[in-house]
């Protein structure tokens, strides 16, 4: 069981330093109870406390490494239950099954669809993060070869589901790889002793919450260390139920005897793969492994995990600055906006749109939408006027028109009395933009008198 914060303040010094940098030791003890502090924060601590409190302060559910360099995936490693709180730092993990039983010819198209599962969103590439590869043959030999062209032709950590013969015979081909191994339901031990001497990550599979503690500790008796555990659900509502349960029981409950990151298979004829996994990626699915690799199921799903695995305390922004769309010159209009990414998007879209070249002027509002950085006093007449003074723009065109966001058209006239630039309203939506601009007349941009 967890510490309270009064057992953790006990084992403090108590002197109320403020090292820590909290105004009281007790304070620092309900940080560490609620997992946002570590004794090490604590430069006067004994020993004895950073013994006993290492525990109570390390990540109520535990990271687990899926594959080696760049392309590994991090499970767990949570310290929330509600992003509000902080924040979620590792997204939910989507891997796409590839079968050992299909035909060479088969197995690379279906390599090749499956790495071919990449888009550009809002600047950031969304991408499936691993191959699931299953042992549907009951050959090893076969399995294995399956898994080394699974690591070759995909370049994606994999993971390996099938009997723990089958996965001994593949590891040898993977080199240093850290594939998770998945062994069938009453080889989890076999498999821990598979994971414990080579160090890889280990799901452990069992019925509901009771048989998963079970389990989990038999692969810890057996000296497996990174675990993922898969409840193995029957329906759309126990997945979520049981996705729930254990994160409340890991964060809430510092329960470690389950506190893992969860796996969930939604392939093999799971009711309603994709609409389970549209639940599990807000409700705390680590891994969900899908048989689709149809680009319309899986982009709505990297999508969802895009906006969910946003820092709410840091929205998704573009660097301010100037950016030339088309072959922009110093006649071209001068449009600007706030640093949100999505707005930036969907207005340099909406520019490329009306083939106009034009400069985009980014402001820099901490990543909020136009009227939210208006609201916040972050978008006003003072600080476009001193972006226009100071970005370069200026430099970059021979006149001095700006064209404002419609919706905060209140501005015009602060903005033309601190900087003399002259300034045109847009529209009120960014949609609008083509049309607005394609009417401009040229002489909107004649040459000013600088």
């Amino acid at each position: 069981m967890a510490l309270t914060a009064l057992e953790i303040y006990k084992l403090l010094p108590k002197t109320n330093c403020k090292e820590c940098g909290f105004p009281t030791c007790l304070a620092f003890a309900m940080q560490i109870a609620a997992g946002k502090a570590g004794i090490d924060q604590c430069p006067p601590a004994s020993e004895e406390a950073k013994e006993t409190l290492g525990a109570a302060s390390a990540p109520p559910l535990p990271k687990v490494i899926v594959g080696t360099g760049e392309r590994a995936v991090i499970l767990g490693d949570e310290v929330v239950l509600y992003r509000h709180e902080k924040t979620f730092y590792h997204p939910t993990a989507f891997a796409i099954s590839v079968s050992d039983a299909l035909d060479d010819d088969a197995f690379r198209d279906r390599i090749r669809r499956i790495r071919s599962l990449s888009f550009e969103r809002m600047g950031e590439t969304l991408a499936v993060d691993m191959v699931a590869v299953r042992c549907d043959s009951g050959d090893p030999a076969r399995f294995a070869a399956a898994a080394a062209a699974a690591k070759e032709g995909a370049g994606k950590p994999l993971l390996l589901s099938g009997p723990c013969d089958a996965l001994a015979a593949a590891l040898p081909s993977l080199g240093p790889d850290r594939p998770l191994l998945s062994p069938p339901v009453g080889e989890g031990e076999a498999g821990a002793r598979l994971a414990a001497p080579l160090g890889l990550p280990l799901v452990v599979r069992a019925k509901g919450i009771d048989g998963l503690e079970k389990a989990l500790a038999a692969a810890r008796a057996a000296g497996a260390c990174d675990l993922v555990a898969d409840p193995m659900p029957a329906s759309l509502p126990d997945a979520v139920s049981l996705s729930v349960y254990l994160r409340r029981l890991a964060i809430l409950h510092r329960a470690r005897e389950v506190a893992f990151p969860t796996a969930f298979d939604l392939g093999n004829g799971f009711p309603s793969p994709f609409a389970a996994a549209s639940l599990l990626v807000p409700k705390y699915g680590s891994l969900l492994v899908l048989d689709s690799d149809d680009p319309a199921d899986i982009f709505p799903l990297l999508t969802l995990r895009q906006n969910i695995f946003t820092d709410p305390q840091k929205p998704i922004q573009v660097e301010a600055g100037i950016y030339p769309i088309g072959k922009a010159n110093g006649s071209s209009p001068v449009v600007i906006t706030t640093n949100f990414s999505l707005t930036f998007f969907t207005v340099r879209s909406d520019i490329e749109a009306s083939r106009v070249p034009a400069h985009l002027l980014i402001a820099d509002c901490d990543g909020m939408s136009v009227l939210t950085a208006w609201a916040a006093g972050r978008f006003t007449g003072e600080s476009i006027a001193k972006i226009l003074s100071e970005s370069g723009i200026a430099g970059a065109v021979s006149h001095r028109t700006l064209i404002l966001p419609g919706m905060v058209a209140r501005l015009s006239g602060k903005i033309e009395e601190l900087s003399g630039w002259r300034v045109l309203v847009g529209p009120q939506e960014s949609s609008a933009l083509p049309s607005y601009l394609r009417r401009l007349p040229p002489a909107a941009f004649a040459p000013a008198d600088v």
